[in-house]
């Protein structure tokens, strides 16, 4: 799988002090020799998440249970059904489209735009007045997050121009680099031991050219996204978790919330809110149904979107976040969405960290 172009060796610390934040840039960073991937900088090489080597955590740090298990059941299958009931489209806009978890992944997300006809081969909108929704979870992992950022950004002035519009989520990881940037090694309350942002951030795959590019416009830009939106029928989020009902009892009191926990800058408030929007799964088992139901009636929609849990762990494929260049034809194969939770949820997320795919999906799904 690409990982971006012109990337270098990855650079890999055991230590908190080598990935302390540079100054911001006063400018922002401007493009090189133009390309699908914009300018290139070192980066790394190998799978992305590797930030720490051999298992050795970072200094300051006392891990929590790992929240992805691979859990192989017999009873989680991927379905296909019907479109959702069709919802009426607001007057002079055009069809809505969803991407799910990027990390990083610029190559991969260029040509899965351009292959769903919303950008051209020099990455500017080509789709007119079409909808699209990023689910969130730009960085980590992958080789260039910021150049994701960038892209987001630019589309959104460009497809405004053309009566359409590009939106993003806040995703969990989003929080994490604007606590890894705000807070660095400031111990948090983390309910279950000694946590920093920075050594969270470090252990969740953030990479140290990521910081180093990370800019104010950047910062501002991801503390001003939403959390929850309602497209065409469409609960769109970024977890799939119902920690969104802690925040408020309506759309617009939940994004409210958040917006005033960032502002308010408090690391321990900062950490609950990210520690919140990192749980997953609540969809998937015997009581999944109950759970979406309870956001719809809670929000409003037909069916829920979103990213986060990567399909493979959902549907119990063998296949970590480990998986080695040499190891990527033998990952988990996603093919396209997974519908489930009695066809009430779509999750988004196609597992791009591990050997999976970049999802970009036009909504209502057709059979």
């Amino acid at each position: 799988m690409t990982q971006g172009a012109g990337q270098g060796p990855v650079v890999r610390t055991a230590t908190l002090r080598d990935f302390r934040v540079p100054p911001y840039a006063l400018v922002p960073v401007q493009s090189g020799e133009p390309g699908p991937s914009g300018p290139t900088a070192a980066g790394p090489s190998g799978h992305p998440g590797n930030a720490v080597p051999d298992d050795e955590l970072p200094e300051g740090y006392t891990p929590t249970e790992r929240d992805l298990p691979v859990i192989n059941r017999g009873d989680t299958v991927q379905v296909h059904v019907g479109p959702a009931a069709e919802s009426s489209v607001p007057d002079g806009l055009g069809p809505l489209y969803v991407v799910g978890d990027v990390h990083g992944y610029l190559d991969e997300l260029l040509a899965a735009l351009a292959e769903q006809g919303l950008i051209d081969a020099d990455g500017h909108w080509t789709a007119g007045t079409a909808r699209l929704w990023f689910l969130g979870d730009f960085t980590d992992r992958g080789p260039d997050g910021i150049g994701v950022i960038d892209l987001v950004m630019r589309l959104s002035a460009e497809a405004a121009a053309a009566g359409g519009y590009c939106k993003a989520l806040m995703g969990n990881h989003e929080l994490l680099l604007i606590g890894a940037r705000r807070f660095g090694d400031t111990h948090v309350n983390s309910g279950a031991g000694t946590a920093t942002f920075q050594a969270a951030w470090l252990l969740n795959g953030g990479q140290r050219t990521d910081m180093e590019r990370l800019q104010d416009v950047h910062l501002q830009w991801m503390s001003r996204l939403d959390a929850v939106v309602e497209a065409d029928g469409h609960l769109l989020l970024h977890s799939d978790t119902t920690a969104y009902l802690d925040y408020g009892s309506t759309i617009e009191d939940v994004n409210d919330t958040i917006h005033q926990i960032l502002t308010r800058n408090d690391a321990d408030e900062c950490w609950d809110l990210f520690r919140k929007l990192t749980k997953r799964f609540a969809f998937r088992d015997e009581g999944g149904p109950e759970a979406v139901r309870e956001l719809l009636s809670r929000y409003g929609g037909e069916r829920i979107v979103h990213g986060h849990s990567p399909i493979p762990y959902l549907l119990g494929e063998v296949g970590t976040e480990d998986a080695s260049d040499g190891e990527a034809d033998t990952g988990p194969l996603v093919e396209g969405p997974h519908v489930y939770a009695d066809g009430l949820a779509i999750a988004m997320d196609g597992g791009v960290t591990m050997a999976g795919k970049l999802l970009v999906v036009r909504l209502p799904l057709e059979n």
